[in-house]
């Protein structure tokens, strides 16, 4: 019944948000960036019917739990009425907020502490359908670009390469590159981020183990974009100044970013079978 109730509800709730959830869609849709935002609400539903055999019995409401989200919820809702952001995307993260927070009232209210608690992460992962505030993109793109073109430096120095590099900027002997925010990976970087925390989510045990995974996504988009920067200077030099229009360059992003895929899953690998090691062990010593 309490299940029923919170379904109602949540239904409530996104009836009074449907404004600016559909502008939310509108927005996400077609955005190189953001196109991720309409699976998330899929796969918390998938996680948590996936799990519904193991998820107790709705409790008695988590009334500090669910008063915290609501006075948060209230507060960014607040902070657009009172000042209205001049950019799309900072008024749909404030918006957007509201709503997840607002989400998470409810379920304290009519799920409960305990089963609350056993669906955090689901309802933890709509977070992510809240698009960067404008400053929080720009800071997350500049340290992407200015990491990865600090790896690919190095990458050029092993290589052997006689070059020049001014901040960005790689002036190659027979072109320059400028490494640009459209080079920082930013869409492939917070995908592989999301996919991390679901794997470990889904396939390890160990909280050292999830985080490990996740943390390994940040070193390996800088490899990755560095690489792909490596790659594109030395078609340049050895091919020709022209495949800086080729292919590799405007849509190799795919297949750099199949390349990541392969380290990651070989450490996720590397952790499943440590995990199942370790507790082969504990079983033998307990008997």
């Amino acid at each position: 019944m309490k299940q029923k109730n919170f379904i109602i509800a949540t239904a409530i709730l996104v009836m009074l948000f449907s404004l600016p959830l559909w502008r939310l869609i509108r927005f996400a849709a077609p955005d190189d960036l953001y196109s991720y935002i309409l699976l998330i609400p899929f796969i918390s539903l998938y996680l948590v019917w996936l799990n519904r055999g193991k998820l107790p019995a709705a409790g008695s409401p988590a009334v500090k739990t669910a008063s915290l989200f609501f006075i948060l919820g209230l507060s960014f809702l607040a902070w657009y009425w009172l000042q209205p952001p001049v950019l799309l995307v900072n008024e749909l993260a404030l918006t957007t907020l509201s709503f997840v927070f607002f989400l998470a009232g409810v379920a304290g209210i009519f799920l409960g502490g305990r089963l609350m608690w056993s669906v955090a992460f689901p309802l933890a992962l709509l977070i992510f359908l809240v698009p960067f505030p404008q400053a929080v993109r720009d800071g997350i793109e500049s340290f992407l670009q200015y990491g990865s073109a600090e790896v690919a430096d190095w990458m050029f120095q092993i290589s052997g390469m006689t070059y020049f590099r001014n901040g960005l900027l790689f002036k190659l002997p027979t072109i320059s590159l400028q490494v640009a925010p459209e080079c920082s990976g930013i869409h492939s970087t917070v995908v592989l981020f999301i996919t991390s925390l679901v794997a470990g989510q889904m396939l390890l045990q160990r909280t050292k183990g999830r985080a490990a995974l996740a943390l390994f996504v940040l070193p390996l988009a800088l490899f990755r974009n560095a690489f792909r920067i490596f790659v594109l200077g030395q078609l340049c030099v050895h091919i020709g100044p022209h495949m800086i229009d080729s292919p590799i360059h405007h849509h190799g992003g795919p297949l750099f970013f199949a390349l990541s895929l392969v380290p990651f899953f070989a450490l996720l690998y590397y952790l499943k079978k440590s995990e199942m090691k370790n507790r082969d062990g504990v079983s033998i010593i307990k008997k």
